[in-house]
């Protein structure tokens, strides 16, 4: 064993680093399948292929949900929310210090990323849901078909619009969750991904 592994603690463990790189992986199938935006390439393939794979990608991520849920009461410190969900007057004083250059380095998630990590669970929430009620809806498709199916054009059409919002405001919140990760990588000098990937930080 190296100095360096002697250095690192596990952090995240197993499930949580599987959760997290396989809602990465279904969110992006999902969100590159949806009509709207990639219109133009979905007419020039098979419309009802990928209309399946964004169907299951919903699924695997409504899955991911409801685990990320019972995992966040039940795992392990790190994983729990307990660890890192804290108010708005602190999370609003740590980003604070991250922009003065001088935030205190956590070994789990920090309170910007626990409130970035509640604001995409939120996000993702609302856009499986109405995805469901939008295919239950829309195709007479899915655990919600026996209820909405029939439904008239106006809810239809708002359960639509409702969906494709909150799918853009999730990538949205990537993009920002991104951000926030380079930054504090750069910031304390340690490969954050990596440790998403591998489950070991610096002690």
């Amino acid at each position: 064993m190296t100095k360096s592994n002697l250095n690192e603690i596990t952090v995240w463990d197993p499930l949580v680093r599987i959760f997290h790189w396989t809602l990465v992986t279904a969110f992006t199938l999902a969100y590159f399948t949806q009509e709207g935006p990639f219109e133009e390439l979905l007419d020039q393939m098979d419309e009802q292929w990928l209309q399946t794979i964004h169907i299951w990608a919903g699924y695997v991520i409504a899955g991911l949900l409801l685990f990320r849920l019972l995992w966040g009461f039940t795992g392990p410190r790190y994983a729990r929310f307990s660890d890192f969900v804290r108010g708005p007057r602190e999370t609003l004083r740590y980003v604070g210090e991250v922009l003065a250059l001088r935030a205190p380095r956590y070994l789990g998630h920090n309170p910007a990323g626990g409130a970035m990590i509640i604001a995409l669970l939120l996000s993702l929430t609302i856009t499986v849901t109405t995805g469901l009620m939008l295919y239950g809806a829309d195709k007479g498709l899915g655990p919600l078909a026996g209820l909405l199916l029939g439904s008239n054009e106006a809810f239809t059409h708002t359960t639509k619009e409702i969906h494709e919002f909150f799918a853009n405001l999730t990538l949205l919140l990537v993009v920002g969750h991104l951000v926030g990760v380079i930054w504090e990588s750069l910031l304390h000098r340690e490969n954050l991904a990596h440790a998403m990937i591998t489950g070991r930080k610096r002690a």
